[in-house]
C-alpha cells in the first residue's frame, strides 16, 4: 500500500499521540483510553478480539516516506480490514507554521501484506522527528469500525534529500540561472574581529565551520558539511563585487584560481528563496581527494567545472591560455570552500558600502510556498 488515505470521521479510540483530527466521530461507539479500559455499557467488547500490533519496526526511511511492519497474534487476524496509523511530529505541532492546523494525522490503509510504505509530502517533512502508533480495525456493515487498542508509540526521524531530490532542485535552479558573467575573485565579508581572530589565534587562517540550517530543510549539508562561505557575484555595471554586504565591513578577496581550478570538485548543494524575488544557489568547492570532496561525493550532484549553469572555470582559448571564470547572473551564489584558507593568499580591506543585515541568509528559512524553488517532496 503506497499511499494511505487520510482518515475522516473515523470511529476509534483516542490517539496516544497529540494532534488528533478535529472531525473524529465519537457517536457510533463508546471508546476506551489507551490502557484498554471499557466504557460502562461494554459496547466495545469486540475490540478485544482484534490483535494489537506488536514489535513495530520502521525501515527504508526517506525524506517523505517510510516502511512500517509489526507482529500480530493470529487470533481474529482474518477479521482485520484496515490499519489506523497515527502519525505526529515529536516537536510542538505549532512550531511548523506552514502546516495547516487542520491537516489530519491519522492515516487509514487497507489491510495489505506488511511491510507497508507510508508516503506523502503533505504530511511528512525531511529531517523531522515523528511518533507513530498503530491500530488494527474491522469495518462493520454499518460503516463503523471495531478497533484494537493502540500499539506502543515508536519514534523515528525522516531523512535528508537524496541525490534524486537534489537533481530535481538542480533542474529548477538551472531554469532560472540566466546568462553567465565573468568574474575574477572570490570574497568573504566579516567584521574586523573575525579577521583579527584568524590572524592571532588560527595561524593567519580562516577555518571551516559547520554549515548552518539556512536553505531547504532537507539539505544533506546543513549541520554536517564544514566549510567557509564565499561569494563571487558581481555588479552588472562594474563587473566587480558589490560594496554592500550583510556580513561585515571588512572583506577578504582572493583570486578565483586559488580556490577554483581543475584540481577542484564542484557540487550543487541547494536552491532556495526567503519570501523574496531573489533566489540563492549553494555550491560546494572541494579540493579533489579532500575530506569535503569525499563527503559530497556520497550526497550531492557533481557539476562539470567547465560546463554548468552556475559557476565555470575554463581555459582562455583566445587570450594567454590562463583560466577564465563566469558566474550565473540571475541567482545569488553562495559558495562553500571545504578547506582552511590562508589570509596571505589574498587581501583584507574595508568596503565603502553599507552592512545590509536584512540580506543575511544566516539560518534563513526557505519559503515552502514558492513554486520556483520547491519540489514535490517533504519541504
Amino acid at each position: 500500500m503506497e499511499v494511505p488515505a487520510l482518515a475522516h470521521n473515523i470511529t476509534s479510540p483516542l490517539s496516544p499521540c497529540e494532534g488528533m483530527i478535529k472531525d473524529l466521530s465519537l457517536d457510533a461507539i463508546q471508546l476506551c483510553e489507551r490502557d484498554g479500559s471499557k466504557s460502562q455499557d461494554g459496547s466495545i467488547s469486540e475490540m478485544e478480539e482484534l490483535p494489537v500490533p506488536q514489535n513495530i519496526k520502521i525501515s527504508n526511511i526517506t525524506c517523505d516516506s517510510f516502511k512500517i511492519c509489526w507482529d500480530m497474534e493470529p487470533r481474529s487476524k482474518e477479521r482485520i480490514t484496515h490499519y489506523f496509523i497515527d502519525l505526529n511530529k515529536k516537536e510542538n505541532k505549532n512550531s511548523n507554521k506552514f502546516k495547516h492546523k487542520d491537516v489530519p494525522t491519522k492515516l487509514v490503509a487497507k489491510a495489505v501484506p506488511l511491510p507497508m510504505t507510508v508516503r506523502g509530502h503533505w504530511f511528512l517533512s525531511p529531517r523531522t522527528e515523528y511518533t507513530v502508533a498503530v491500530q488494527t480495525a474491522s469495518k462493520q456493515t454499518d460503516g463503523d469500525y471495531a478497533v484494537s487498542e493502540w500499539s506502543e508509540i515508536i519514534e523515528f526521524c525522516t531523512a535528508d534529500y537524496s541525490t534524486v531530490h537534489l537533481n530535481q532542485l538542480l533542474e529548477k535552479a538551472e531554469a532560472i540561472a540566466g546568462r553567465m558573467l565573468r568574474f575574477s575573485v572570490f570574497y568573504r565579508n566579516q567584521n574586523k574581529e573575525y579577521f583579527d581572530h584568524a590572524r592571532e589565534v588560527q595561524g593567519n587562517r580562516m577555518l571551516p565551520s559547520v554549515k548552518d540550517n539556512s536553505g531547504s530543510h532537507g539539505s544533506p549539508i546543513s549541520g554536517k558539511l564544514e566549510g567557509i562561505f564565499f561569494s563571487c557575484n558581481t555588479e552588472f555595471n562594474t563587473g566587480k563585487p558589490p560594496q554592500d554586504s550583510p556580513y561585515g565591513r571588512h572583506r577578504f578577496e582572493v583570486g578565483a584560481d586559488t580556490l577554483f581550478n581543475p584540481n577542484t570538485s564542484l557540487y550543487f548543494g541547494d536552491f532556495y528563496c526567503m519570501y523574496t524575488a531573489y533566489h540563492y544557489v549553494i555550491l560546494v568547492l572541494a579540493p579533489k581527494g579532500s575530506r569535503g570532496d569525499e563527503f559530497c561525493k556520497q550526497r550531492l550532484p557533481a557539476l562539470d567545472i567547465s560546463n554548468n549553469r552556475f559557476l565555470t572555470c575554463k581555459q582562455d582559448e583566445e587570450g594567454d591560455g590562463g583560466l577564465v571564470f563566469h558566474h550565473a547572473q540571475d541567482v545569488i551564489l553562495e559558495v562553500i570552500y571545504t578547506e582552511p584558507v590562508d589570509l596571505a593568499l589574498g587581501t583584507v580591506a574595508e568596503i565603502s558600502g553599507h552592512q545590509l543585515m536584512s540580506l543575511s541568509t544566516v539560518n534563513a528559512k526557505k519559503d515552502p510556498s514558492c513554486k520556483t524553488c520547491n519540489i514535490s517532496v517533504g519541504r
